[in-house]
């Protein structure tokens, strides 16, 4: 179904990722099978697909959370194929999670501190809290730029859904990352709460940080896409605009005419 595609075949100067012929197996299971994409600088790339589709395993491989069985991750213009997160995060990607991933039993401020102590530490996100000024000011400008002031003392377990999804999206963004990439980032959301993430989104992309989104709602991710993949059964579908993704005839058949998975 993915025809196999050489990086010298396609034109992706302006790609900040690109994806070759990634595959990933669990015994016999193949769960990404032979697929190639890549993300432009300062767009917005999401994945869609049913459940099952590969969508997660992908996005996994990518981060480095799975080492892929064959195939490479290129980011801006660097190998980083199998590399572990940590390493992905000091290359300039960063990622949130489908379930969220904070530390509930610490302050909001705290959460952001730690996270924004690879600014001045490089991996030292787990040694000893420094009170270092480049660190106090991240903290800081996190916190005003996702409008957490009233809550920055709070514990972060007794936050909100909505407010921990921010809170997860600002500490993916602590240490300055190229490119941020979102697994499901308004799974259980409220219709204002995924407005105000999807707006959110749409502003960080404005200011030229690169995007790749995990998203179930293809309503969300048709508004504010520029570039989405198709994942079916284990491989790529379609790829292409929103527009075009939405007209394709295989995407129809598999994804939006399934009332169950849509």
């Amino acid at each position: 179904m993915n025809a196999i595609i050489h990086p010298a075949a396609v034109q992706a100067t302006d790609a900040i990722l690109s994806v070759r012929n990634l595959t990933v197996k669990f015994g016999a299971l193949i769960a990404v099978n032979n697929v190639s994409f890549d993300a432009r600088r300062g767009d917005i790339t999401s994945v869609i697909g049913p459940n099952g589709a590969g969508k997660s395993s992908l996005f996994n491989l990518i981060s480095g959370a799975f080492a892929p069985s064959a195939g490479t991750v290129t980011f801006n213009g660097q190998d980083v194929t199998g590399s572990s997160p940590d390493r992905m995060l000091a290359a300039g990607l960063a990622r949130s999670f489908q379930i969220t991933n904070l530390f509930f039993e610490l302050p909001v401020r705290e959460n952001l501190r730690l996270a924004a102590q690879f600014l001045a530490h490089g991996h030292g996100l787990l040694r000893p809290v420094r009170s270092g000024k480049v660190v106090l000011e991240r903290v800081d400008e996190l916190i005003q730029r996702f409008t957490l002031e009233s809550k920055a003392d709070e514990l972060a377990g007794f936050l909100s859904h909505g407010e921990q999804r921010r809170l997860e999206i600002a500490v993916a963004l602590a240490a300055r990352p190229r490119m941020l990439l979102l697994d499901e980032p308004t799974q259980g959301m409220s219709h204002a709460d995924t407005q105000e993430t999807a707006a959110m989104i749409r502003s960080l992309a404005a200011e030229s940080l690169s995007i790749l989104l995990v998203e179930h709602d293809v309503d969300l991710v048709m508004t504010l896409s520029d570039h989405v993949v198709v994942m079916h059964q284990g491989e790529k579908l379609a790829e292409g605009s929103p527009k075009a993704v939405r007209s394709n005839p295989a995407v129809q058949a598999a994804y939006f005419g399934d009332a169950e998975h849509a």
